[in-house]
């Protein structure tokens, strides 16, 4: 599956599972590590949790392959690596002090899911 659609299933999968913040950003430009960085936030951790199954899940369903997950033991943080895209579903508080958009996100590269 080509990293842009994945990235795109990934992002309308979280939206349909009431995730919100939903930001698809273009990093082919800035880093060797991945094409798409999908971010996105989740109310509680049960629900940042909840949001990585169903990404995982959407994303298997269409033949991507997980291949490697973080932080879904307390759920602040979750990443999922995809390969070409990466997962970043976040609380509020640990979004905010980490705030990754500031570090990767541009106008010219960056498309908001609306919720």
């Amino acid at each position: 599956m080509e990293s842009k659609n994945l990235a795109e299933l990934i992002a309308k999968t979280l939206s349909d599972k009431k995730a919100y913040d939903i930001l698809v950003i273009d990093v082919k430009e800035k880093t060797s590590l991945a094409d798409y960085f999908v971010i996105a936030s989740g109310k509680s951790s049960t629900q940042v949790g909840a949001l990585c199954d169903h990404a995982v899940e959407a994303a298997e369903k269409a033949g991507a392959e997980v291949r490697r997950k973080e932080g879904l033991e307390d759920c602040r943080w979750a990443v999922v690596d995809f390969g070409d895209v990466i997962l970043h579903v976040f609380n509020d508080d640990t979004r905010l002090f980490y705030h990754l958009e500031r570090l990767w996100a541009t106008d010219e590269n960056t498309e908001k899911i609306e919720d």
